[in-house]
């Protein structure tokens, strides 16, 4: 199956844990068990209890994950103004950051400022927010996040709409000529990953699919195995 001109066998799915459903006081033992299980990245949500409803970590706690981890840190920022804090989280070690359309007052210039730091850079889109939001700036994206359920809190359910917002994002993106991958983050797991994957994505977020199972290194391939199911093989 294939969706626009990047069929799936061309895409390397990537898996990347979300620590927001990990033991904090096991958090060094928690990732390195997803990274045994194949872990591609590890998913860090910052949430400043403004932008939603809920506060999560700062720099420190990811300056800490850096020390420990071995994957490159995809950190999200749920937070207002996110270009203040631009530099304190890609000098704590974010490989990847990305900011929300709704937040950044001016995204452009916050892209920008990302890549220019080292990090790439990505643009997050709530539910509510159409894929159109994107259209300026889907030349300057290294990659697009899709949230498939409302932002801060882990646990819900995802919202099965998001599909075909993943579907109008990739044909955005291919557009534009460009090859960034969509990144689904909400209520990710087992039995709805194959069909994310066949919508678009690239990168899949997973928290209590894979940290409220009993074994994450096990959960982890469980869902590679989901997602690889569209190819067979992994590209």
């Amino acid at each position: 199956m294939s969706v626009g001109r990047r069929p799936v066998q061309s895409r390397t799915i990537q898996i990347a844990p979300s620590i927001l459903s990990a033991n904090f006081a096991e958090l060094g033992r928690d990732i390195a068990a997803v990274e045994r299980g194949g872990a591609d990245l590890i998913h860090v949500d910052v949430m400043d209890g403004h932008f939603v409803p809920n506060i999560t970590i700062g720099p420190p706690v990811v300056r800490a994950v850096k020390r420990v981890a071995t994957r490159p840190l995809d950190v999200h920022l749920m937070i207002e103004e996110p270009e203040r804090y631009v530099d304190d989280f890609v000098n704590a070690g974010a490989d990847m950051l990305s900011v929300h359309v709704e937040a950044a007052r001016h995204l452009h210039r916050t892209i920008a400022l990302i890549k220019s730091r080292g990090a790439k850079a990505g643009v997050v889109l709530n539910p509510s927010t159409p894929a159109s939001a994107l259209e300026e700036v889907a030349g300057d994206l290294d990659f697009v996040l899709v949230m498939s359920v409302n932002p801060g809190f882990g646990g819900q359910e995802f919202i099965p709409q998001s599909l075909d917002k993943i579907r109008r994002v990739w044909e955005m993106l291919d557009r534009v000529g460009r090859a960034a991958p969509i990144e689904v983050d909400g209520g990710i797991d087992h039995g709805n990953a194959p069909h994310v994957v066949a919508a678009g994505a690239s990168i899949l977020v997973a928290g209590n699919a894979i940290f409220a199972a009993a074994d994450p290194e096990a959960a982890t391939r469980a869902l590679r195995t989901a997602a690889d199911s569209m190819t067979g093989t992994r590209a």
